[in-house]
């Protein structure tokens, strides 16, 4: 940085303890430059935007190959000082609070500039950090000075996308399915389970209630055992990579041989696992439930479950604008996209989505059907 510009940032106020925005809600700041003697500026702007990125690199032979794709949500530049020689009406030209502009010559010292962004309400992704990709929501400053080079300055906000039960389909109905397994070599008969969730989707902190009806018939003594795991997935250049996580496990009381039993086994969703990311067309965070049956020297049934985990469902209000400063956002295409999946997943300030969405799983060879991309799994 040169000896005239001593310091540029760019800062925004929480609006809650959890230091999370949600949509519709107003995003505030502000940007600080420290000047150490007059300087006179060509431009100076402050950008709220969001997207998603994936990258990953593969070796076929003495080849290394990049896959690498993005997917934008939405833009918005709001200028506190513009270039006279810019062409560009469409962006918002900030003024001070006696409504008046900024001026190009600042003195030496701090001065401060506030500006507002508001979050669409489009169904947009929550912020994500994942092994080959991330969804990110910024806010950029940018100094621009005549013979010199632009001095920018960046901070992330976290964006959790609103979430309800009863305004997503497919998330309040019941669950169900049952397996048989007759035992061979050291184990004789036969056991079976058949397996009740009472939705699919779930909060952040909620218990599960798996009820299961086991009936033991073979010659062993048998255990109930449930494991919740997380699958990303990452899409790019027509591959899909693939990165899977055991969360926890839990244990169930031992059925002895011979006997039929009801359990009911209760587990409690983490309160700091992400949620479920089903909008984005290029990045995917998705849950199991798998219930399966230990059973010595056989191997073990089991069923899964694909369930959805949700923010909380309580969301801040949305923060009142401060007076004389510009908000809005300026959307690169379509602020409706078609819901995708099970519906909205927490938004950062992000990207437009594009127009398409990747195919079902088992469409087509590069989405592999659920049930066939890992033995475990």
């Amino acid at each position: 940085m040169s000896s005239t510009v001593k310091k540029l940032e760019v800062t925004y106020n929480p609006i809650n303890e959890r230091n999370t925005f949600t949509n519709g809600d107003v995003v505030t700041g502000q940007v600080t430059l420290e000047v150490a003697k007059d300087c006179q500026i060509d431009t100076l702007y402050i950008k709220f935007k969001g997207k998603a990125e994936v990258m990953w690199t593969e070796r076929h032979g003495k080849t290394t190959v990049v896959y690498h794709s993005k997917d934008k949500y939405f833009s918005n530049k709001q200028y506190f000082v513009k270039d006279k020689n810019l062409k560009d009406d469409q962006q918002t030209l900030l003024l001070t609070r006696n409504s008046e502009t900024y001026s190009s010559v600042v003195a030496p010292g701090i001065h401060v500039y506030p500006f507002s962004f508001q979050i669409p309400f489009q169904e947009i992704p929550s912020s994500f950090k994942g092994a080959d990709g991330k969804i990110v929501y910024i806010l950029e400053t940018r100094l621009g000075r005549s013979m010199r080079i632009d001095k920018k300055e960046t901070t992330t906000i976290n964006f959790v996308s609103k979430a309800d039960l009863n305004c997503v389909p497919g998330l309040m109905t019941p669950l169900h399915d049952s397996k048989d397994k007759k035992m061979k070599l050291f184990t004789s008969g036969s056991v079976a389970m058949d397996v009740n969730l009472e939705k699919a989707g779930f909060f952040q902190g909620e218990q599960i209630k798996v009820m299961t009806l086991i009936k033991n018939d073979s010659s062993r003594e048998i255990k109930p055992k449930y494991c919740i795991y997380r699958k990303h997935s990452f899409f790019a250049r027509g591959k899909r990579r693939v990165h899977t996580k055991d969360l926890l496990k839990e244990v169930g009381a031992p059925i002895p041989p011979s006997v039929s039993e009801k359990v009911t086994q209760l587990i409690t969703i983490p309160h700091d696992v992400e949620p479920s990311i089903l909008s984005c067309n290029i990045i995917k965070a998705e849950y199991r439930l798998r219930v399966y049956l230990d059973v010595k020297y056989a191997s073990d049934p089991e069923i899964k479950f694909d369930i959805v985990i949700l923010p909380p469902s309580s969301v801040p209000a949305v923060a009142a604008p401060p007076a004389a400063i510009g908000f809005g956002f300026e959307p690169f295409g379509n602020l409706n996209p078609p819901v995708w999946g099970f519906g909205p997943s927490q938004p950062p300030a992000g990207a437009q989505p594009f127009n398409t969405h990747p195919p079902p799983y088992g469409e087509y060879n590069m989405y592999p059907p659920l049930n066939q991309f890992d033995d475990k799994y």
